[in-house]
């Protein structure tokens, strides 16, 4: 019976290396071991490819020593907040991390380090209209992700932050356009004016 018992431990834990060995990673089994902060003050709006975020993490120390022993790889990650995926399939949270959508935004990636680190990020241009929060993946060698941190709570309701997409206008396309109906304008004057001046030439014949 000992030798069945082990023997069945032995498959359940190769069945989990096996899925996690083929992305089969769900969040639910990470623990929130890094601490991340990010600059933008809640409720802020910022402008794509204009304005900045800071964003620092660190291993959250109350934890045991060793419990990042597998930590190799950190990415920090924009991602939606449930208000901005409401009726978007294309932006929706899954459990399974391989099939998630809700941090579609590399922000950086760096080599695992247990002291505090910080990075400034220019809000890319192509970021679209949303609300976000930040999140952290630490990985494995094998690129498998361990653990995680986020600038929100668990219910991803505080600490959100907006930001405004690039319209697509641009001033030079604004200035054009003011010249070119002042020239209309213009255009329109001199020709009223040259008209009428011919009426009149034209009565004192």
């Amino acid at each position: 019976m000992a030798a069945r018992g082990v023997l069945l431990a032995s498959l359940l834990l190769f069945s989990c290396f096996a899925e996690i060995s083929h992305g089969k990673v769900h969040f639910s089994s990470l623990q929130r071991t890094l601490v991340v902060t990010a600059s933008p003050k809640p409720g802020q709006v910022l402008k794509a490819g204009e304005d900045k975020i800071t964003v620092n993490w660190g291993l959250n120390k109350t934890f045991p020593a060793g419990v990042d022993s597998a930590y190799k790889t950190i990415k920090v990650k924009l991602c939606y907040a449930p208000i901005s995926q409401a009726d978007r399939a294309w932006r929706k949270t899954e459990d399974l991390i391989s099939k998630d959508k809700t941090c579609q935004f590399k922000i950086v990636a760096r080599p695992y380090s247990a002291s505090n680190q910080s990075f400034e990020w220019t809000v890319e241009r192509d970021i679209p209209l949303a609300t976000y929060f930040i999140r952290a993946y630490a990985y494995t060698s094998e690129e498998v992700e361990v653990a995680y941190g986020q600038t929100t709570d668990a219910h991803k309701t505080t600490n959100l932050f907006d930001v405004q997409a690039v319209t697509g206008r641009h001033a030079s396309l604004d200035i054009a356009s003011v010249c070119f109906s002042a020239f209309s304008v213009v255009s329109l004057a001199v020709f009223f004016i040259a008209e009428k001046r011919k009426a009149k030439s034209s009565q004192q014949k």
